[in-house]
């Protein structure tokens, strides 16, 4: 590890010791990597690419020290309930129309078992004009 490197580190730990005793410096003093990041001076993306693992420290602590659930963690929660309902919604939904399926297909196959299709026209007359067509017969 370079010396910048070992620095970062250094810093980040002393912010979040800092953070989680309720005094912030810099930032505003939530429980976040961002807060974080300003706390210790770093880039934030430097904090979550190469110094995963402290923010994962830092995560546990907030988790284990405050009795808190991180915020991040708090969204993905709530995301994941509304998921959860959106996909019984879904199925919900998907079962009527299998049922609807169903009777239509029911339907279809009355209908072409020839219970529902009308009957045969009667030839016309012999001596009907040709531009004449018959009434069908009543059935019942």
């Amino acid at each position: 590890m370079t010396q910048r490197h070992q620095d970062e580190r250094i810093r980040i730990r002393e912010a979040m010791d800092r953070l989680l005793a309720g005094r912030p410096t810099v930032s505003n003093g939530s429980l976040t990597v961002t807060a974080l990041a300003v706390e210790a001076d770093v880039h934030r993306m430097a904090l979550m690419k190469r110094h995963a693992d402290l923010k994962n420290e830092f995560y546990e602590r907030v988790r284990n020290e405050t009795q808190q659930v991180p915020e991040t963690e708090k969204r993905l929660r709530e995301t994941v309930g509304k998921l959860k309902k959106t996909a019984a919604n879904q199925k919900e939904e998907i079962d009527e129309l299998r049922q609807q399926v169903t009777l239509l297909a029911m339907a279809g196959a009355v209908l072409v078992d020839g219970r529902g299709a009308p009957p045969a026209p009667e030839p016309p007359p012999a001596d009907a004009p040709d531009n004449v067509l018959p009434f069908r017969p009543i059935t019942s």
